[in-house]
């Protein structure tokens, strides 16, 4: 059932965003929160790839981490099948089943992947990178990234 919204003069009386108290200051706001949480996964994601490291050394783990931005070459095909692979290697849930069975069946390689998954899509998210739209690289569930690759959201 579609939203039907209310227009007086041009002006939308059915929006959220005018049902929630701003505060007056804004030091420390929503977007900054988020990302500090994200921060602390990504930190929680590599200090558990260094226990569960597989003997590989600490210099390639680093560029192992960034393995996931492979998924990008999607884009090539089209802004679809870009927006699936990208988003196959930097969802959570599927990082987080990676890990759950991984743990479960003492598969310590699946464990890993998971963990790098996971720490890599929060790592993602503290630099503004959301999961993709099919409609372009740039349309995030974060906001659209702007062209200098920061992300414009809205201030509720």
């Amino acid at each position: 059932m579609p939203l039907i919204e209310e227009k007086i003069k041009g002006q939308n009386l059915f929006n959220v965003r005018n049902l929630i108290k701003q505060p007056k200051h804004k030091t420390f706001s929503m977007r900054n929160t988020l990302k500090l949480e994200e921060a602390a996964m990504t930190v929680l994601g590599i200090y558990l790839l260094t226990i569960h490291n597989l003997n590989i050394s600490a210099w390639i783990w680093f560029f192992i981490f960034f393995s996931p931005d492979a998924s990008m070459l999607g884009y090539l095909f089209n802004s679809k099948v870009g927006a699936i692979t990208y988003n196959l290697f930097h969802h959570k849930g599927i990082a987080i089943a990676c890990m759950s069975v991984g743990y479960l069946m003492k598969v310590e390689m699946l464990l890993s992947i998971g963990i790098l998954l996971f720490a890599h899509a929060s790592f993602d998210r503290v630099m503004g990178y959301g999961l993709k739209y099919y409609t372009g690289f740039n349309d995030t569930h974060l906001g659209k990234l702007k062209k200098d690759k920061t992300v414009d959201i809205a201030p509720l």
